[in-house]
């Protein structure tokens, strides 16, 4: 994969929106990747009617899936979804290994607008956090690489203040990694009028050398001693942390000279990034194959006033309609037991 070093002003490969960027920081034994998400990451958020607070957390959850999908290796979906007892109680967010990205929010709406009028009667802002959005709960990773192949998944239960404390806590506990993230949604006012969406994420990890010590990296890393090879994890993570919300969501700021500004001294690498799309994977053949197996009484209890089965796709809020002759077509299609 071509590589150019990261350098201030510089591009990677003039794409700076809707992407993700994986980079090395050769000299300490880490690896890397930073997720810039702009018109993709709006389309989602706003084809559905969601308070600005909640369309704040699936967008991070969005960022969150694409960084985490980004560091595997897989031929299929990679989904992140939370279910928790919080005015949020279900967040799912999915990335393909083509870079489609959906993702969709379920909440109450009674119980969101309560908190809220609580809160600003008190005097206090916005509750942003896990355990004032979601609650108690648990957040999964699933990697899906169809039927012939085993799912693998990881739990862990929602612990600490951010998405990405939680993901910390499952890099800590369940994979022995040393995982430093950072997470980003905002809406952005544009230069001609209105905002958009976006999100941003970054994630740097402490992976162990590799065997052989056949590449100049290898060399690098293997000399480095448990003293410095800590004292630079550290900085990189103090420096991660020192990220603002605005350089990672800034169009202005292209993420290859925001990943020199912050690493620059320990010689920061990025490589060809890979672009992230707003695409769902339903159809009408999918919803179909769906209502061909319920029996007919059920389909005629589903219909609407005017007489039609209505289905929404949950994550891009599509409606499919079927009207009687619909219906009996399926019907005809269906094998006989």
């Amino acid at each position: 994969m071509p590589d150019v070093m990261a350098s201030a002003g510089a591009g990677a490969h003039g794409v700076t929106e809707d992407m993700l960027l994986p980079f090395q920081i050769e000299s300490l034994g880490l690896r890397g990747r930073m997720v810039r998400l702009g018109a993709e990451v709006d389309a989602v958020l706003t084809r559905h009617d969601y308070p600005e607070p909640v369309a704040r957390m699936l967008g991070e959850a969005l960022a969150l899936a694409a960084l985490l999908a980004g560091a595997l290796k897989y031929d299929g979906v990679f989904t992140l979804q939370i279910q928790s007892d919080g005015p949020i109680s279900l967040l799912v967010a999915d990335v393909t290994s083509d870079g489609h990205l959906r993702g969709y929010a379920q909440f109450d709406a009674d119980r969101f607008a309560a908190a809220a009028a609580a809160r600003a009667q008190s005097g206090a802002g916005i509750d942003r956090s896990v355990p004032g959005l979601l609650g108690a709960g648990y957040l999964a990773f699933t990697v899906d690489q169809g039927a012939h192949t085993d799912r693998y998944q990881g739990v862990v239960e929602l612990t600490g203040a951010t998405l990405s404390d939680c993901a910390h806590t499952y890099f800590r506990d369940s994979e022995q990694i040393e995982t430093c993230l950072k997470t980003a949604c905002e809406r952005v006012a544009l230069p001609e009028g209105g905002s958009i969406w976006r999100a941003a994420g970054l994630m740097v990890q402490r992976m162990p050398a590799e065997g052989g010590g056949g590449s100049q990296a290898d060399r690098i890393w293997q000399s480095l001693t448990e003293d410095e090879a800590e004292d630079g994890w550290r900085r990189v993570v103090i420096l991660t942390s020192s990220a603002r919300d605005e350089e990672m969501l800034s169009p202005a700021l292209p993420p290859p000279e925001l990943l020199f500004r912050l690493f620059h001294e320990d010689g920061v690498r990025v490589f060809e990034p890979n672009s992230m799309t707003d695409r769902c994977r339903c159809s009408r053949e999918r919803v179909s194959a769906v209502l061909a197996a319920q029996p007919r009484a059920e389909l005629d209890d589903m219909k609407e006033p005017d007489g039609c089965v209505v289905v929404t796709c949950q994550f891009c809020n599509r409606a499919y309609r079927y009207d009687d002759a619909d219906l009996d077509a399926l019907a005809e299609e269906t094998p006989r037991q």
